[in-house]
């Protein structure tokens, strides 16, 4: 199982303001569009992204004017180069995008923004060859048993535990495919020691994991008794889905990388 992080998926009430705040404050193009019956969507990233490299689907569903994000969806983190955290943040502050946690609270080592739709974005500082300014860095989302957390993704996913940060009361462990590049996303699981429950809420969509041979790949996650969601044949054969232990909806996509268009459809 290849097992790339494909892309991750949230959804927006308005897509044209979402767009636009993602192409002027990050500097994301739009990749690609599928219009469907009643919802649009819309791949977007930096301009020169890596082939392992995250993109960021924005979903608008007709007739949804308000989301709820919910707790258990956490953040997207994207990247600047080391050292240049401040200057970032404050060109973001300048543009007028809402504040959420400035550098120093963070300790100089991150910060928060938030988008239209008050889905939360990490500002995180990498190594310039690390993958391209403002690309997907890491995922993150919260579970509530981070031993079958950890298990759901290095049994059925075959990913490594890459990191971990351990505090009083909380600790978050950080997940990537075998052999990644630098350049590609992680996905970041967040336990809290005090056993709360989490509600997922509609903002927040899905993971998508890219695999070498879609049938193929289900089937094994099948045998590996990961939650049989959507099997490719109720999708026509284009993609699937599985959740993880906590609900979060995993889509697996055979991508063509010669094809005209990103979408399978």
């Amino acid at each position: 199982m290849d097992g790339t992080l494909d892309h991750v998926m949230v959804r927006v009430s308005n897509l044209e303001d979402s767009l636009e705040w993602y192409e002027s404050h990050l500097e994301y193009e739009e990749k690609d569009r599928h219009e469907g019956d009643g919802f649009t969507i819309v791949y977007l990233g930096p301009e020169e992204m890596h082939e392992e490299g995250a993109l960021l689907e924005l979903t608008h569903n007709e007739g949804t004017d308000e989301l709820a994000v919910g707790d258990a969806w956490g953040h997207v983190a994207v990247r600047v180069p080391e050292g240049e955290l401040e200057a970032y943040y404050e060109q973001l502050m300048d543009e007028g995008v809402e504040d959420y946690r400035d550098p120093e609270s963070c300790g100089g080592r991150y910060a928060f923004v938030k988008d239209p739709d008050g889905h939360e974005i990490e500002i995180v500082q990498r190594d310039p060859d690390e993958g391209a300014l403002w690309s997907l860095d890491h995922t993150m989302i919260r579970v509530e048993d981070a031993d079958e957390a950890l298990g759901f993704w290095t049994r059925k996913f075959e990913y490594d535990e890459v990191g971990r940060w351990e505090s009083d009361s909380f600790a978050n462990y950080f997940v990537e495919p075998r052999d990644a590049a630098e350049e590609a996303m992680s996905v970041e699981l967040t336990y809290n020691y005090d056993g709360r429950s989490y509600e997922t809420g509609d903002a927040w969509g899905h993971l998508c994991v890219r695999v070498d041979d879609l049938e193929e790949d289900w089937e094994r996650l099948m045998e590996r008794d990961a939650p049989e969601y959507r099997d490719p044949g109720s999708n026509d054969d284009m993609y699937a889905f599985t959740t993880d232990q906590d609900g979060h909806e995993i889509e697996l996509l055979e991508r063509d990388p010669d094809a005209d268009s990103l979408f399978p459809f």
